[in-house]
């Protein structure tokens, strides 16, 4: 995922019809020839088409104008001009259209739209050649209708990550660490804080099972008022089935890591609260991560709580086996 872009703008526009012809064909005894100009061909449409191999908006950030092909004009013999090709934008699953000025959506393609082709502008029509303005008093018309114009759109195309299940937790935690282990994903791990600048995705396969985990970049306090990095990306939790708490068990406020990380998704939206949800201890291999883990479970009696490692796999099984529960 380099070069993650998950919000960009861009200038639509579908192609003008083309113009209907004046013509008139060269017969013997036939008045000025007759008149025989053809229509002209509709502009082309503005398609949307989803394809689930792009995860991000990346591909449509160095070119913000697209312009559907305008219809070609009508021909002699009443010959219809060709229709303008349309214009085709790839986005991936999980993308949200609005209108710029507004922010009003006006098309979400969901994690079920695969292949999906909307046409959201339409081409303008063509107009009608001269064949079509005969009459009994006017035998030899010599105007025919210009095309009609396209339809024009500025947009924002804003990119929801969809994912079954969502990694939350505050930096160094360990959530790339675990999605590396349980996944076929391989991000990006060291031991400084945000290394993670964009989401991961991982998929995680049980059986006949298929289900696809996010480690969303840490949230830090502030995050749902824009601080750090976890702003930008705590939207792309608003589609996971569950949420996974990550609690590092080494850190000596672990106790308040769970009850912070509450308040920064309420404060950013307090749907979020209504997701199930588990708690993960990591680092169980480290020293005092039992008791740690024991006065978590006291602390929140009411929630799931799952203790794993990475370096001992302690937990890991039961982990996969909660989320998959989670999931479905």
């Amino acid at each position: 995922m380099q070069g993650f872009i998950d919000e960009t703008r861009l200038e639509v526009y579908s192609g003008d019809g083309g113009a209907g012809s004046v013509s008139f064909r060269r017969e013997k005894y036939v008045p000025q020839g007759g008149q025989d100009g053809g229509d002209g061909g509709s502009g082309g449409n503005v398609v949307f088409q989803v394809k689930k191999n792009l995860k991000t908006l990346s591909h449509l950030n160095r070119k913000h104008i697209y312009r559907a092909e305008t219809g070609h004009s009508g021909r002699g013999k009443r010959m219809h001009g060709k229709d303008g090709e349309p214009v085709i934008i790839a986005v991936p699953p999980g993308t949200l259209i609005r209108d710029y000025l507004t922010n009003d959506i006006i098309k979400d393609f969901t994690e079920n739209s695969d292949g999906e082709e909307w046409s959201f502008l339409q081409g303008g029509n063509g107009g009608q050649g001269n064949w079509h303005f005969r009459t009994s008093r006017k035998q030899t018309p010599r105007f025919a209708q210009p095309g009609m114009p396209g339809e024009y759109a500025e947009i924002k195309l804003e990119l929801n990550l969809i994912a079954d299940i969502g990694f939350v937790g505050f930096p160094s935690v360990g959530k790339s660490s675990l999605l590396k282990a349980i996944t076929n994903a391989n991000p990006k791990v060291a031991s400084y804080p945000f290394t993670t600048k964009i989401p991961n995705l991982g998929m995680l396969r049980l059986g006949e099972k298929d289900i696809v985990l996010a480690d969303i970049p840490g949230i830090i306090e502030g995050a749902s008022h824009g601080l750090g990095l976890g702003f930008k990306f705590l939207k792309h939790i608003s589609r996971t089935a569950g949420l996974a708490f990550l609690i590092d068990l080494g850190e000596p406020d672990f106790e308040d890591t769970y009850s912070k990380l509450l308040v920064e998704l309420k404060e950013y939206n307090p749907d979020l609260l209504e997701k199930q949800r588990l708690l993960v201890g990591t680092k169980m291999d480290l020293e005092n991560s039992e008791e740690n883990l024991k006065k978590l479970q006291d602390l929140y009696p009411e929630e799931h709580v799952i203790a794993v490692s990475i370096f001992s796999r302690e937990g890991l099984d039961e982990l996969k086996l909660a989320m998959l529960k989670m999931a479905t």
